[in-house]
């Protein structure tokens, strides 16, 4: 039993020994060895062997990239406003021995480097700039910053601020600002909109009463032509009815005859109209008659008896069309017949005068004979 507590000692001292003897550095670390208190040798990572009781590992630096926020400082701007700045700084540890013995605490050394390089460079901006120039402030804290540090053994990466805060009554008085000159762009923009659409809106009217107007000038030409040749072809078409008039009237070669039954046919338009009610027939129409055919018959350039129709007389021009001509032959025709049923009207006529005038005549002496009637032309 006495023995195992002398093994058990050693045991323990042999433990305690490989304790100080072995030492593991992690990966992306660096160990700063002293020996009596002075600095020795500065171990990498992995298995290290140090003499023990005599090497110490003072400090074990961390070397990857570090991210360090700091709290937001007052700074005063060049106008006399106070603003709060955050800062954010990346840093990374280059040397471990310059930056355990040159410097007692890099962090807070940095921080308040930080905060004194801030104020300088802000003081010299108004807050206007202040605030549009976030990249001039953090190229010029990171040079700053970068040339301090470089003799702790630390290298600054970048360095950014993370907010610019002003006062309160200077946000609200930016707000209002910023509100104004959005209403103003606003206000233009809606102008500059209503002006376009008023000039739009009068190049379209221009547009449209210059195209109504030439198309009521089209359309005044048109009509103006068409009333031309509506006039002209309705001369034509009247020019030619008179010839045709003319020209069947001097065919037909009219007599007395012709006049009295042209008389006889106005007869019964005479007690056409309205207010013709009652229409009366005189007994002495036939006296009416005769005293007619006897006044026509003294008229000048009429004959009481013809021979016949005349040899048609061509009037038309060359271009008369074929049915004209053959509209003519048709009208002497029926011209021809006219005169005859004429001669028996104008006899019917004579004879119930006479027995009428007989009949009222005292004595019951019969009137004197009408005048035969010319015989009209032989039908053709």
């Amino acid at each position: 039993m006495e023995f195992l507590i002398p093994l058990a000692l050693l045991l323990l001292f042999v433990i305690v020994l490989l304790a100080k003897t072995v030492r593991i550095v992690p990966q992306a670390r660096a160990g700063i060895v002293e020996r009596f208190g002075k600095y020795k040798g500065t171990l990498p990572a992995g298995l290290n062997i140090v003499l023990p009781f005599i090497d110490r590992v003072r400090y074990l630096i961390d070397l990857r990239e570090q991210v360090v926020s700091f709290p937001p400082q007052p700074v005063i701007t060049e106008d006399n406003l106070v603003v709060s700045i955050d800062t954010v700084i990346y840093f990374q540890v280059t040397n471990p021995v310059d930056a355990t013995y040159e410097i007692a605490n890099y962090i807070q050394a940095i921080e308040q480097l930080t905060m004194t390089t801030l104020r300088n460079i802000v003081g010299g901006m108004d807050l206007e700039e202040t605030l549009t120039s976030r990249d001039q402030i953090n190229s010029g804290l990171r040079g700053v910053l970068d040339e301090a540090t470089g003799k702790w053994g630390i290298r600054v990466n970048r360095v950014e601020l993370k907010g610019i805060d002003p006062p309160p009554s200077i946000k609200d008085s930016m707000e209002k600002q910023m509100r104004a000159d959005r209403e103003k762009r606003a206000v233009i923009l809606t102008a500059e909109g209503s002006r376009q659409a008023a000039i739009l809106t009068a190049e379209g009217a221009k547009q449209s009463q210059i195209l109504n107007a030439e198309g009521a000038r089209e359309s005044q030409i048109l009509r103006a032509q068409a009333d031309r040749e509506s006039q002209i072809l309705r001369a034509q078409g009247e020019g030619q009815a008179i010839q045709t008039v003319f020209q069947a009237i001097h065919d037909g070669n009219p007599d007395q005859s012709l006049l009295a039954y042209q008389y006889l046919q106005m007869m019964p338009k005479i007690a056409e109209g309205g207010a013709n009610k009652l229409w009366i027939v005189p007994s002495e129409i036939g006296k009416a008659l005769e005293g007619l055919g006897s006044t026509m018959t003294n008229l000048q350039g009429i004959p009481q008896q013809v021979d016949g129709p005349k040899t048609r007389v061509d009037v038309g021009t060359a271009e008369q069309p074929a049915s004209i001509a053959a509209i003519s032959a048709a009208s002497d025709s029926e011209l021809s017949k006219t005169n005859a049923a004429v001669e028996a009207a104008i006899a019917e006529a004579s004879h119930a005068a006479d027995t009428t005038g007989s009949a009222h005549r005292p004595g019951g002496s019969p009137a004197p004979a009408a005048p035969a009637a010319p015989e009209g032309p032989p039908a053709s």
